[in-house]
Order: structure tokens, then C-alpha cells, then sequence
């Protein structure tokens, strides 16, 4: 037991990481909960009345605590799609079959947060910044426990100082979308390892390493560096109880998981997945397309027609730098590899 995990109220300093755009399941979230770990779901696509739906989904699925994540909306977000970022992608629409959207669907922010507060789920993460004092006071009152993620010391400072109760310090070798929100991405790639000690010494609230870090030898690394849990997301999202397609848990578990890039090219924000032919073929447009959520939506049904048909080469395969490193196909069974390999690890007694 350290300060997270008795702050959770878990057995294993684990945090099974929140997958967005529906890659995250109940039973996921429900079998590393009930593996005495902290399960979670992103949940920043459902709306307020989909969030109480889901909390409530959890609490049937397992009585252990869990963890609900929003993406805090950035300035200046587009509301409209352009033709000229739709014909970019049109040899693409027609290659699979499909057409581009019509518009682009966001949940309201405001209904989310308010969702979050009638249902009132054990935890609540955030990434892309720090929700307001309002909230946070509300959720208190609540009982709800809150994380912050954090890419920089600054960050990892500022949600100390909001008043959260813990923090994610998120390196630049995970795999999915950066939550930089102090300084533009580019200036916030600060790698795991490199991020931990410097995080673990500037703030007294309990840190989450998160980022490549994908077996025991990475968690005992994580610990010896002064974060008091981890965070694992491409390791459960290559597990058969995740959301992600067949076809994007092989690319995980095959030779190609090696070479992994920074793209925007799949929604409009940067974020971590494995090449393929789509991200070398649209390179150059890098600074082109359009920023989210209009680039997400626009490949919305690029991403999902290609996952219906198999197609790696045109689908978003979100990797951490790890991924050569995952265990067991089944979570549970993952999850004790984690759990039982960590006692076998020279970690000091304190930890």
C-alpha cells in the first residue's frame, strides 16, 4: 500500500489507461477493477445522460472503485467542415466505399461535467487541462476523487495547485492522443522516465507514471523513480477485453508496433500510433489538416470502415513505444503478470 493506493482504496499500484473514441468496454474497466486495480473508460464522446448510463453500467459490472475520463474542450475548437479537407480525404472515401460526414457531433462540455456530478463515479480524470474550481468543489463535496494529466513539471504544478487529488504524469512515449495544455505539444515531449523523478520531487500530491510502460520491469522502474502507481494503456488495449479491433491488437502485438509516430493526421491532435501506409502517404499534410474535432470527423468514417474490413493501413493504431512489451491476451491474466512479476523486482521497502 502506498499514498494512491489507499488514497483509491485498490490493492495494486495499476491504472488501466482511458481509452477515447470507443475503444474503452465495461468489462475492461470491470475485470482490472475487480483485479485490484483501478479500471477506467473514456468516456469524452457520451453526453451527460450517457455518462450516468455508464457509471451505472460500471457499478453493476463491479463493486471496486473506477475511473471516468473527459477531454477538457481547447480554445477556438472548429464547429464546420471545409470542402477542401473533405476532398483531401476523398480518394480515401472512395477506396473503402464510404462518404464524408455531413457535420461534426460534440458532446456539451457543461452536460458532461454535470453528468458526472448526479452519478458521481469513485474517479474522474481529465486530460487537456484542469477543470474549473466549480467543479472541482462540487465533486468533493461528492466524494468523487480527481486526476489530473500532466505532459510537464508546470502542468503536474498547476494541478496540484487547483486542488486535485492526484496527478498523471503522461511521457511522451505513450501511445494516444498528448494532453499538453500549457505549452504547445511540441514543447511538452518530455519522456517517462525523464518526467517521473522530475514531477515526483516538484509536487506532494501521489503521481501516476504513465507512458511505455508496458511490464514489471517498467512498473518497478516507475516506482524507484518516485511515482506511486502507473498508468498502462497500450498493454490493456492489446488484451481481448478491450474495444479495439482485431486488427489494431495484432498490429500491436506484430513487428510494426516498433516504429510508432506522432500524427494529427487521424483527428486534428497530436497524438501516438504505429505507421502505416496512411500516415506516410498524408505526411505532408501535417500542418495542413483541419484541428479537432473537424479532422476527427472527417476520418470518422475512414476509421471505422477500415476497421470493419480489416485494413491496418488506414486505421488509427494508437500504440504506446512499449508495445513489444505486453503480456497476456486476457486482462485478467495480464494484470496478474504485472502484478506478480513486481514482487519479483528490487524495488526499495518504502515503496
Amino acid at each position: 500500500m502506498n499514498a494512491f493506493t489507499e488514497l483509491m482504496g485498490i490493492e495494486h499500484p495499476i491504472v488501466q489507461g482511458p481509452f477515447g473514441g470507443g475503444l474503452s468496454t465495461v468489462e475492461l474497466l470491470g475485470t482490472v477493477s475487480d483485479g485490484g486495480g483501478l479500471g477506467s473508460f473514456g468516456a469524452h464522446i457520451l453526453d451527460g445522460q450517457g455518462i450516468v448510463e455508464l457509471v451505472t453500467e460500471c457499478r453493476a459490472r463491479t463493486q471496486r472503485p473506477f475511473n471516468i475520463n473527459l477531454w477538457i474542450p481547447q480554445p477556438d475548437e472548429p464547429t464546420t467542415l471545409a470542402a477542401a479537407d473533405k476532398l483531401r480525404l476523398q480518394p480515401f472515401y472512395t477506396e473503402l466505399g464510404t462518404e464524408p460526414p455531413h457535420g461534426i457531433f460534440t458532446p456539451d462540455y457543461a452536460e458532461q461535467l454535470a453528468g458526472v456530478l448526479e452519478a458521481a463515479p469513485p474517479v474522474v480524470s481529465f486530460v487537456m487541462g484542469i477543470p474549473d474550481a466549480g467543479f472541482l468543489a462540487a465533486a468533493r463535496k461528492r466524494g468523487i476523487l480527481t486526476l489530473g494529466t500532466a505532459t510537464t513539471v508546470d502542468e503536474a504544478v498547476a494541478i496540484e495547485a487547483a486542488g486535485m487529488d492526484a496527478v498523471v504524469a503522461s511521457g511522451s512515449d505513450a501511445g494516444g492522443h498528448r494532453g499538453a495544455f500549457l505549452a504547445p505539444v511540441h514543447e511538452s515531449l518530455v519522456g517517462t522516465f525523464s518526467l517521473i523523478p522530475q514531477v515526483a520531487q516538484s509536487v506532494s500530491i501521489p503521481v501516476v507514471a504513465a507512458g511505455g510502460i508496458a511490464d514489471s520491469r517498467g512498473v518497478a522502474a516507475a516506482l524507484l523513480l518516485g511515482a506511486d502507481a502507473v498508468q498502462i494503456g497500450t498493454g490493456f488495449l492489446a488484451t481481448e477485453q478491450s474495444g479495439a479491433s482485431a486488427v489494431h491488437r495484432a498490429a500491436l502485438r506484430s513487428a510494426g508496433a516498433r516504429t510508432t509516430v506522432l500524427t494529427r493526421l487521424f483527428s486534428g491532435r497530436t497524438a501516438r500510433g504505429i505507421a502505416n501506409r496512411f500516415v506516410r502517404e498524408m505526411a505532408r499534410y501535417e500542418a495542413e489538416v483541419p484541428a479537432y474535432p473537424a479532422q476527427n470527423a472527417l476520418m470518422m468514417p475512414i476509421r471505422k470502415t477500415a476497421a470493419q474490413q480489416g485494413s491496418s493501413e488506414l486505421l488509427n493504431l494508437w500504440s504506446g513505444q512499449s508495445a513489444a512489451l505486453v503480456g497476456s491476451t486476457a486482462a485478467a491474466e495480464y494484470l496478474a503478470e504485472l502484478v506478480t512479476g513486481l514482487g519479483n523486482q528490487q524495488v526499495p521497502a518504502h515503496l
